[in-house]
């Protein structure tokens, strides 16, 4: 309840804010780059496409940002010997995940009213995509908790690390439109598989290029859910004391 409270009340109309924010984000995207490539791309309107991808990527990014940054902003529970760093981590990834659902939901509901294809029809692998892609954020969370706590430059590092990852995973574009060479690049980062699998789940005629596969992003998504889990653990007492 604090974290919620302190999440939609830290500024005038927050809550609105949060709804705001990626509707400006995706009407900025669509227009440039619907004026460069027009409203449709390989048969499915490219409106849910990018709302698709900048919507998913927005869970795995906010996720993994707030919760690096629990620990150095809820130092005071810590005078509380019950509350440990972990706990402060893991309320704010569940808190960052169920805002950012609600909000896409939200936002794809109110796309399919204006007349968008933006209701799945495979509902259980977009609901497995997005869970995987909110526990890859949490773990990610973490462990850059650990290292934005012990070491503030990388927490520094990882925000601006953060920036090339957005055009880096396949938020404008399909890995059908890129070369062979290129698309083998681009399936190394776990985030474009969770994009392409989720299109897939929502546009009808989405078809994924070979060498997609959710478990590739499930294999990062729980071993940097138990990797950060196990640092929280071994760096628990200086995490307190930093």
């Amino acid at each position: 309840m604090r974290e919620a409270i302190g999440r939609v009340s830290g500024g005038r109309v927050a809550w609105l804010w949060l709804l705001l924010e990626p509707v400006a984000q995706l009407a900025l995207l669509l227009a440039v780059i619907s004026a460069i490539r027009g409203r449709t791309a390989s048969g499915y309107e490219y409106a849910p496409f990018l709302a698709i991808g900048v919507l998913a990527y927005n869970l795995f990014k906010n996720t993994a940002l707030r919760s690096m940054a629990a620990i150095s902003a809820n130092k005071a529970l810590f005078t509380y010997r019950q509350v440990k760093p972990v706990d402060v981590v893991l309320v704010r990834a569940c808190l960052e995940g169920v805002i950012q659902i609600l909000v896409s939901i939200v936002l794809l509901i109110g796309m399919s009213l204006a007349g968008f294809d933006s209701i799945p029809h495979d509902p259980l692998q977009a609901f497995v995509v997005v869970i995987l892609l909110w526990v890859f954020g949490m773990g990610l969370g973490l462990i850059l908790a650990v290292g934005d706590t012990l070491v503030a430059e990388l927490g520094r590092l990882a925000r601006l690390a953060f920036v090339p990852l957005y055009f880096l995973s396949g938020i404008f574009f399909s890995l059908a439109m890129l070369p062979p060479g290129l698309r083998e690049w681009m399936l190394l980062n776990p985030v474009v598989h969770g994009l392409e699998a989720l299109r897939e789940a929502f546009l009808l005629h989405y078809r994924l290029v070979e060498g997609v596969t959710v478990g590739y992003l499930a294999a990062f998504a729980f071993a940097s859910f138990f990797l950060g889990l196990a640092l929280q653990i071994r760096f628990a007492n200086r995490l307190v004391m930093q």
